[in-house]
């Protein structure tokens, strides 16, 4: 039950992607052109996105489980470091030259969108080097 649901909750998100224009890289750059043609029809996106994620978060929290029964992961960290304001450049960065962020850009890969390719393989390399760079951090932290 839980894998249909994540499967049906994940179709779901991405035909709200394409649906909203966020699957469009250029749609997305138009967007962020604040300076050229500005296309700021996805502030009504992003709004709707914050609100239902703020909504979400506020009912979850009360919450130990899913409404599956799995157990509820929500991040403990609410203070701005160092780290969340490197990792908010680089992300805003990443999706400023290519107009796309993650979930749009898995998207865009399953429509063939050959841009998307170079995206998903860079994200996956920055993951890739984040995962270890945290693990040597890690060694080093260990007596």
């Amino acid at each position: 039950m839980a894998l249909l649901t994540a499967f049906l909750s994940g179709l779901l998100f991405g035909v709200g992607l394409l649906v909203s224009g966020m699957a469009n890289p250029a749609k997305v750059l138009g967007f962020l052109d604040i300076a050229g043609r500005w296309d700021p029809s996805l502030i009504m996106v992003m709004a709707g996105a914050i609100a239902v994620g703020s909504a979400g978060f506020h009912f979850v929290r009360r919450s130990k489980e899913s409404l599956l029964g799995l157990p509820m992961q929500i991040p403990a960290g609410t203070g701005v470091t160092k780290r969340l304001v490197l990792g908010s450049v680089v992300f805003g960065v990443g999706w400023g030259l290519a107009g796309f962020c993650p979930g749009p850009a898995l998207v865009a890969l399953g429509l063939g969108f050959p841009k998307a390719w170079g995206f998903v393989a860079a994200m996956l390399a920055g993951m890739a080097a984040f995962e270890l760079i945290d693990r040597l951090k890690a060694c080093r932290r260990q007596p």
